[in-house]
Protein backbone atom coordinates (compact mmCIF):
# COMPACT_ATOMS: atom_id res chain seq x y z
CA UNK A 1 0.00 0.00 0.00
CA UNK A 2 1.22 3.60 -0.55
CA UNK A 3 -0.47 5.69 1.77
CA UNK A 4 -1.15 9.48 0.74
CA UNK A 5 0.12 12.45 2.96
CA UNK A 6 -2.06 11.94 6.28
CA UNK A 7 -0.04 8.67 7.11
CA UNK A 8 -0.63 5.29 8.08
CA UNK A 9 -1.59 6.49 11.50
CA UNK A 10 -3.80 9.44 10.13
CA UNK A 11 -6.83 7.26 12.29
CA UNK A 12 -8.96 8.22 9.11
CA UNK A 13 -8.73 7.27 5.46
CA UNK A 14 -5.05 5.81 5.23
CA UNK A 15 -5.26 3.82 8.58
CA UNK A 16 -8.31 1.81 7.67
CA UNK A 17 -6.77 1.33 4.07
CA UNK A 18 -3.92 -0.63 5.77
CA UNK A 19 -6.07 -2.15 8.48
CA UNK A 20 -7.83 -3.93 5.37
CA UNK A 21 -4.98 -5.15 4.20
CA UNK A 22 -3.58 -6.57 7.14
CA UNK A 23 -6.57 -8.61 7.69
CA UNK A 24 -6.09 -9.71 4.27
CA UNK A 25 -2.79 -11.10 5.11
CA UNK A 26 -4.31 -12.51 8.57
CA UNK A 27 -6.87 -14.24 6.50
CA UNK A 28 -4.82 -15.91 4.23
CA UNK A 29 -1.23 -17.14 4.59
CA UNK A 30 -0.05 -16.39 0.59
CA UNK A 31 -0.47 -12.70 1.71
CA UNK A 32 2.05 -10.50 3.10
CA UNK A 33 1.38 -6.51 4.00
CA UNK A 34 3.54 -3.81 3.70
CA UNK A 35 3.57 -0.20 2.86
CA UNK A 36 5.22 2.89 1.76
CA UNK A 37 5.17 6.57 2.88
CA UNK A 38 4.83 9.55 1.15
CA UNK A 39 5.60 12.48 2.86
CA UNK A 40 4.89 14.82 -0.59
CA UNK A 41 2.67 14.18 -3.30
CA UNK A 42 5.96 13.84 -5.03
CA UNK A 43 6.26 10.18 -3.97
CA UNK A 44 3.59 8.57 -5.03
CA UNK A 45 5.28 7.84 -8.33
CA UNK A 46 8.26 6.95 -7.08
CA UNK A 47 6.68 4.61 -4.28
CA UNK A 48 4.45 2.87 -6.88
CA UNK A 49 7.36 2.08 -8.83
CA UNK A 50 9.15 0.65 -6.08
CA UNK A 51 6.70 -1.56 -5.88
CA UNK A 52 5.74 -2.71 -9.76
CA UNK A 53 9.52 -3.10 -9.09
CA UNK A 54 9.42 -5.94 -6.07
CA UNK A 55 6.59 -7.36 -8.38
CA UNK A 56 4.12 -7.12 -5.55
CA UNK A 57 0.53 -9.23 -6.12
CA UNK A 58 -1.83 -5.44 -5.74
CA UNK A 59 -0.79 -2.40 -5.15
CA UNK A 60 -3.34 -0.31 -3.05
CA UNK A 61 -2.87 3.44 -3.16
CA UNK A 62 -5.05 5.53 -1.17
CA UNK A 63 -7.29 8.94 -1.78
CA UNK A 64 -8.20 11.08 -4.89
CA UNK A 65 -4.41 13.07 -5.01
CA UNK A 66 -3.06 9.80 -6.39
CA UNK A 67 -5.52 9.12 -9.54
CA UNK A 68 -2.98 10.38 -11.78
CA UNK A 69 0.48 8.35 -10.44
CA UNK A 70 -2.19 5.52 -10.45
CA UNK A 71 -3.30 5.43 -13.53
CA UNK A 72 -0.11 6.27 -15.38
CA UNK A 73 1.50 3.21 -13.01
CA UNK A 74 -1.59 1.14 -14.16
CA UNK A 75 -0.98 2.19 -17.79
CA UNK A 76 2.23 1.15 -18.44
CA UNK A 77 2.28 -2.05 -15.88
CA UNK A 78 -0.96 -3.71 -17.50
CA UNK A 79 0.23 -7.11 -15.86
CA UNK A 80 0.17 -5.36 -12.16
CA UNK A 81 -3.10 -5.40 -10.04
CA UNK A 82 -4.21 -2.34 -8.53
CA UNK A 83 -6.57 -1.19 -6.32
CA UNK A 84 -7.19 2.61 -5.47
CA UNK A 85 -9.68 3.95 -2.88
CA UNK A 86 -11.55 6.81 -3.56
CA UNK A 87 -11.05 7.19 -6.84
CA UNK A 88 -13.84 6.22 -9.86
CA UNK A 89 -12.80 4.24 -12.82
CA UNK A 90 -13.82 7.14 -15.20
CA UNK A 91 -11.70 9.25 -13.54
CA UNK A 92 -8.28 7.26 -14.34
CA UNK A 93 -6.35 8.74 -17.58
CA UNK A 94 -5.84 8.01 -20.96
CA UNK A 95 -8.40 5.55 -20.26
CA UNK A 96 -9.89 3.34 -17.81
CA UNK A 97 -7.61 0.60 -16.86
CA UNK A 98 -9.51 -3.45 -16.29
CA UNK A 99 -6.25 -3.73 -13.48
CA UNK A 100 -7.51 -0.98 -10.79
CA UNK A 101 -10.16 -1.96 -9.19
CA UNK A 102 -11.81 1.28 -8.02
CA UNK A 103 -13.02 1.44 -4.70
CA UNK A 104 -15.87 4.38 -4.05
CA UNK A 105 -18.46 5.41 -1.53
CA UNK A 106 -21.80 6.57 -1.95
CA UNK A 107 -21.23 9.14 1.23
CA UNK A 108 -23.20 11.74 0.27
CA UNK A 109 -25.83 8.90 1.36
CA UNK A 110 -24.57 8.70 5.19
CA UNK A 111 -23.70 12.03 5.05
CA UNK A 112 -27.36 13.02 4.77
CA UNK A 113 -27.90 10.98 7.69
CA UNK A 114 -25.24 12.83 9.89
CA UNK A 115 -26.99 16.11 8.84
CA UNK A 116 -30.54 14.71 9.93
CA UNK A 117 -28.91 14.04 13.11
CA UNK A 118 -27.08 16.74 13.83
CA UNK A 119 -29.81 19.01 12.72
CA UNK A 120 -31.89 17.08 15.26
CA UNK A 121 -29.21 17.22 18.32
CA UNK A 122 -28.35 20.58 18.08
CA UNK A 123 -29.42 23.28 21.01
CA UNK A 124 -28.00 26.11 18.42
CA UNK A 125 -29.47 25.50 15.81
CA UNK A 126 -26.47 25.80 14.10
CA UNK A 127 -23.68 23.44 12.77
CA UNK A 128 -20.86 23.34 10.74
CA UNK A 129 -18.51 21.37 8.46
CA UNK A 130 -15.48 21.49 6.31
CA UNK A 131 -12.81 19.73 4.33
CA UNK A 132 -9.51 19.18 3.99
CA UNK A 133 -9.59 20.00 0.10
CA UNK A 134 -12.02 20.72 -2.26
CA UNK A 135 -11.78 17.18 -4.11
CA UNK A 136 -15.31 15.38 -5.00
CA UNK A 137 -14.66 12.55 -2.22
CA UNK A 138 -14.44 15.30 0.18
CA UNK A 139 -17.64 17.77 -0.73
CA UNK A 140 -19.61 14.64 -1.43
CA UNK A 141 -19.82 14.23 2.59
CA UNK A 142 -20.40 17.51 2.83
CA UNK A 143 -23.19 17.70 0.41
CA UNK A 144 -25.01 14.55 2.41
CA UNK A 145 -24.61 16.40 5.43
CA UNK A 146 -26.04 20.04 4.19
CA UNK A 147 -28.72 18.25 2.05
CA UNK A 148 -29.87 16.19 5.19
CA UNK A 149 -30.14 19.23 7.92
CA UNK A 150 -32.82 20.97 4.65
CA UNK A 151 -34.54 17.49 4.90
CA UNK A 152 -34.47 17.96 9.05
CA UNK A 153 -35.41 21.79 8.30
CA UNK A 154 -38.53 20.71 5.58
CA UNK A 155 -39.40 18.08 7.97
CA UNK A 156 -39.98 19.93 11.43
CA UNK A 157 -40.21 23.58 10.14
CA UNK A 158 -36.95 24.70 11.82
CA UNK A 159 -34.06 26.89 10.40
CA UNK A 160 -30.82 24.72 11.74
CA UNK A 161 -28.13 26.92 9.54
CA UNK A 162 -24.80 24.90 7.98
CA UNK A 163 -21.89 26.44 8.23
CA UNK A 164 -18.56 25.78 6.14
CA UNK A 165 -20.53 24.73 3.62
CA UNK A 166 -23.45 25.36 1.42
CA UNK A 167 -24.55 22.48 -1.55
CA UNK A 168 -26.40 25.23 -3.80
CA UNK A 169 -23.32 27.17 -4.76
CA UNK A 170 -20.44 24.25 -3.74
CA UNK A 171 -18.75 27.33 -1.60
CA UNK A 172 -17.13 26.52 1.91
CA UNK A 173 -14.17 26.06 4.33
CA UNK A 174 -11.55 24.15 3.50
CA UNK A 175 -7.65 24.09 5.00
CA UNK A 176 -6.12 23.36 2.36
CA UNK A 177 -4.57 19.89 3.41
CA UNK A 178 -5.15 16.95 5.42
CA UNK A 179 -2.05 17.31 8.07
CA UNK A 180 -2.66 20.99 9.63
CA UNK A 181 -3.72 20.23 12.45
CA UNK A 182 -3.90 23.87 13.94
CA UNK A 183 -5.91 24.66 10.79
CA UNK A 184 -8.49 22.53 11.78
CA UNK A 185 -8.33 23.91 15.62
CA UNK A 186 -8.27 27.10 14.53
CA UNK A 187 -11.31 26.49 11.96
CA UNK A 188 -13.12 24.81 14.05
CA UNK A 189 -13.02 27.49 17.08
CA UNK A 190 -14.41 30.46 14.70
CA UNK A 191 -17.51 28.28 14.15
CA UNK A 192 -18.32 27.60 17.79
CA UNK A 193 -17.54 30.95 18.09
CA UNK A 194 -20.30 32.06 15.59
CA UNK A 195 -22.61 29.42 17.28
CA UNK A 196 -22.17 26.17 15.73
CA UNK A 197 -22.19 22.99 18.87
CA UNK A 198 -22.13 20.33 16.41
CA UNK A 199 -19.07 19.90 13.98
CA UNK A 200 -18.22 17.98 11.47
CA UNK A 201 -14.77 17.82 9.80
CA UNK A 202 -14.33 15.74 6.55
CA UNK A 203 -10.15 16.56 6.33
CA UNK A 204 -8.45 13.51 7.59
CA UNK A 205 -6.17 13.48 10.69
CA UNK A 206 -6.55 17.41 10.40
CA UNK A 207 -10.31 16.59 12.10
CA UNK A 208 -7.62 15.83 15.44
CA UNK A 209 -7.44 19.61 15.29
CA UNK A 210 -10.88 20.35 14.77
CA UNK A 211 -11.44 17.94 17.81
CA UNK A 212 -9.12 19.62 20.08
CA UNK A 213 -10.92 22.50 19.74
CA UNK A 214 -13.94 21.31 20.81
CA UNK A 215 -12.19 19.87 23.49
CA UNK A 216 -11.22 23.20 24.55
CA UNK A 217 -14.60 25.13 24.08
CA UNK A 218 -16.16 22.95 26.99
CA UNK A 219 -13.17 23.25 29.28
CA UNK A 220 -14.03 26.99 28.93
CA UNK A 221 -17.25 26.30 29.28
CA UNK A 222 -17.27 24.31 32.31
CA UNK A 223 -19.47 21.37 30.61
CA UNK A 224 -19.97 19.72 27.09
CA UNK A 225 -21.93 22.18 24.97
CA UNK A 226 -19.94 21.34 21.73
CA UNK A 227 -20.24 17.84 20.30
CA UNK A 228 -19.09 16.18 16.53
CA UNK A 229 -19.38 13.76 14.03
CA UNK A 230 -15.88 12.22 12.93
CA UNK A 231 -15.97 11.28 8.81
CA UNK A 232 -14.49 7.97 7.53
CA UNK A 233 -14.00 5.18 10.57
CA UNK A 234 -15.79 5.20 13.87
CA UNK A 235 -13.74 7.97 16.16
CA UNK A 236 -14.55 6.14 19.04
CA UNK A 237 -12.27 3.53 17.71
CA UNK A 238 -9.62 5.59 15.94
CA UNK A 239 -9.56 8.47 18.09
CA UNK A 240 -10.73 7.36 21.10
CA UNK A 241 -9.53 9.81 23.15
CA UNK A 242 -12.39 12.25 22.14
CA UNK A 243 -15.09 9.30 21.95
CA UNK A 244 -17.50 11.62 24.50
CA UNK A 245 -17.67 14.41 21.88
CA UNK A 246 -19.18 11.89 18.96
CA UNK A 247 -22.75 11.77 18.38
CA UNK A 248 -22.12 9.62 15.55
CA UNK A 249 -19.44 8.90 12.83
CA UNK A 250 -20.01 8.91 9.49
CA UNK A 251 -18.42 6.10 8.02
CA UNK A 252 -17.40 4.10 4.55
CA UNK A 253 -16.38 0.31 4.43
CA UNK A 254 -12.93 1.38 3.27
CA UNK A 255 -11.04 -1.65 5.57
CA UNK A 256 -13.64 -4.37 4.23
CA UNK A 257 -13.36 -3.06 0.75
CA UNK A 258 -9.91 -3.29 0.43
CA UNK A 259 -9.30 -6.57 1.87
CA UNK A 260 -11.91 -8.16 -0.44
CA UNK A 261 -9.85 -6.37 -3.00
CA UNK A 262 -6.79 -8.11 -1.51
CA UNK A 263 -7.60 -11.30 -1.27
CA UNK A 264 -9.42 -11.34 -4.40
CA UNK A 265 -5.48 -10.79 -6.25
CA UNK A 266 -4.54 -13.47 -4.10
CA UNK A 267 -7.28 -15.88 -5.14
CA UNK A 268 -6.74 -15.04 -8.76
CA UNK A 269 -10.42 -13.98 -8.82
CA UNK A 270 -9.52 -10.17 -9.37
CA UNK A 271 -11.86 -7.82 -11.73
CA UNK A 272 -11.32 -4.43 -12.57
CA UNK A 273 -13.75 -1.70 -12.44
CA UNK A 274 -16.05 0.17 -9.85
CA UNK A 275 -17.04 -1.39 -6.51
CA UNK A 276 -19.41 1.53 -5.00
CA UNK A 277 -20.54 1.06 -1.23
CA UNK A 278 -23.87 2.31 -0.23
CA UNK A 279 -26.44 2.21 2.72
CA UNK A 280 -28.36 -0.75 0.63
CA UNK A 281 -25.29 -3.04 0.33
CA UNK A 282 -23.54 -1.36 3.65
CA UNK A 283 -20.69 0.60 2.13
CA UNK A 284 -21.65 3.50 3.58
CA UNK A 285 -23.24 4.02 7.20
CA UNK A 286 -23.63 6.33 10.54
CA UNK A 287 -21.72 4.78 13.13
CA UNK A 288 -23.52 3.71 16.66
CA UNK A 289 -23.98 6.16 19.09
CA UNK A 290 -21.68 5.21 21.92
CA UNK A 291 -21.91 7.56 24.50
CA UNK A 292 -24.68 8.93 23.09
CA UNK A 293 -26.95 6.19 22.73
CA UNK A 294 -28.67 6.90 25.62
CA UNK A 295 -29.37 10.75 24.67
CA UNK A 296 -30.04 10.46 20.94
CA UNK A 297 -34.35 10.74 21.42
CA UNK A 298 -36.13 7.18 20.40
CA UNK A 299 -38.19 9.12 18.02
CA UNK A 300 -35.26 10.71 16.24
CA UNK A 301 -33.64 7.74 15.72
CA UNK A 302 -37.37 6.09 14.30
CA UNK A 303 -36.74 9.00 11.69
CA UNK A 304 -33.53 7.96 10.86
CA UNK A 305 -34.36 4.38 10.13
CA UNK A 306 -37.34 6.08 7.84
CA UNK A 307 -34.89 8.33 5.97
CA UNK A 308 -32.31 5.64 5.56
CA UNK A 309 -34.99 3.03 4.35
CA UNK A 310 -36.09 6.42 1.93
CA UNK A 311 -32.52 6.75 0.75
CA UNK A 312 -32.52 3.03 0.07
CA UNK A 313 -35.79 2.82 -2.10
CA UNK A 314 -34.91 5.77 -3.80
CA UNK A 315 -37.77 7.77 -2.56
CA UNK A 316 -35.84 10.45 -1.03
CA UNK A 317 -32.80 11.75 -3.32
CA UNK A 318 -29.96 13.23 -1.94
CA UNK A 319 -28.79 16.22 -4.28
CA UNK A 320 -25.48 14.89 -5.10
CA UNK A 321 -24.65 11.68 -7.33
CA UNK A 322 -23.16 8.62 -7.21
CA UNK A 323 -19.20 9.26 -6.90
CA UNK A 324 -18.75 6.73 -10.29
Amino acid sequence: MVTDTGGIDDKSFNQSSYQGLTEAAAADPNVTAQFLPSTTTADYASNITSFIGQKCGIIVTVGFLMGAATSKGATSNPGTKFAIVDFPQAALTPTPESNVDALTFNTVQDGFLGGYLAAGMTKTKKVATFGGQKFSTVTIYMDGFWDGVQYYNAKHHTNVQVLGWNEKTQKGSFTGNFTDLTAGQRLTTTFISEGADIIFPVAGGVGLGAMKAVQNADAAAGTQKVNAMWVDTDGCVNAAQFCKYFITSVEKGIQTAVKVAVLSAAKGTFKGGNYVGTLANGGVGLAPYHDFASKVPAALTAELATVKAGIESGKIVPATKSPV
